[in-house]
């Protein structure tokens, strides 16, 4: 079974505006609602491929409420867990430029969390957990390695997506998968990344910290793959960018939809790539026939 977990959920609020005017009444031509959160949409990617998964983490309030009865009314199950407060909402404007107003989200108790633990701690060697996104304030800044630490006994597989030290201290717990875009690799070892061959050096590095498969997703560029069996290149599919958010959610979904039935790590990695691209072409997640569509354009390539 595919666990994700979703310290901060939100509902994300997408409104459309054409020629958007600060400090102006600006009216509204397109608005949509959708569960929010890194995890949430892994689960919900998951869902539209026809692989099961259970949604955790914490929610709260009537936007909880609201969090829990759009995903159970998709299919997807969860067992997240109640907490005092509301769950956040996040709010997307779409305009000339895309801007972007977060909500803070509830306080995490300690009750909260041990909960959470307590869930994790009965997870076995047959479980993946993917731990995405960012975490409350208030909760343990190496939160993503306490769960490690918890999993490591039982051999759980964990898939790590969350940029500089919170990623970096979770390599010499073997992470299956970790997957940082360009930037965040920049970000990590404080280097300027520009070319492929550097990327393809800086992922070599993670993999000799500790992780077993690094995805580096590159935009138009497309995505590589470093794993044990070698450096491999996947092409970008041509398409019209209409959604930014969830694309790198998505290529986590995709991938483990395709290795949970094939346990392929290169056709799984084509899986992720399509499935990627297919939400930077939609308004909202990726669906399956779309998905399917993209496969035949996913051209990979082993550099080394």
């Amino acid at each position: 079974m595919i666990y994700t977990i979703t310290f901060n959920p939100s509902i994300d609020y997408i409104i459309q505006v054409e020629n958007f005017s600060i400090g102006n009444v600006n009216r509204v031509e397109k608005e949509f609602k959708y569960p929010g959160g890194k995890g949430i949409n892994v689960s919900r990617v998951l869902n539209n491929l026809g692989v099961k998964s259970k949604a955790l983490g914490f929610v709260g309030g009537f936007t909880g409420k609201y969090i829990e009865d759009f995903l159970k009314a998709e299919g997807v199950d969860t067992d997240f867990i109640q907490v005092a407060g509301e769950t956040r909402i996040n709010v997307k404007l779409k305009a000339e430029e895309e801007t972007e107003m977060n909500g803070v989200g509830p306080e995490i108790k300690e009750n909260d969390l041990n909960n959470l633990l307590e869930k994790i701690e009965r997870l076995t060697r047959d479980d993946f957990v993917v731990l995405a996104g960012n975490v409350q304030k208030n909760l343990p800044r190496d939160i993503y390695t306490i769960i490690q630490k918890r999993c490591i006994k039982n051999d759980v597989k964990m898939i790590v997506d969350t940029t500089g030290e919170a990623l970096t201290a979770t390599l010499e717990y073997k992470p299956f998968l970790i997957k940082p875009n360009k930037d965040e690799l920049s970000e990590i070892f404080g280097k300027k990344i520009y070319s492929i061959e550097d990327t393809i050096y800086y992922a070599k590095k993670l993999i000799s910290m500790g992780a077993q498969n690094v995805i580096v997703s590159m935009a138009g560029e497309g995505a590589l793959l470093i794993s044990s069996k070698g450096v491999f290149h996947a092409k970008a599919p041509r398409g019209v960018v209409k959604n930014s958010v969830g694309a790198g959610d998505s290529l986590i979904g995709g991938f483990l939809s395709n290795y949970m039935d094939e346990s392929s790590i290169l056709e799984a990695f084509r899986w992720g790539v399509a499935s990627g691209s297919a939400t930077a072409f939609s308004n909202d997640l990726c669906k399956k026939q779309d998905v399917i569509k993209l496969l035949e354009e996913i051209e990979i390539s082993q550099l080394k």
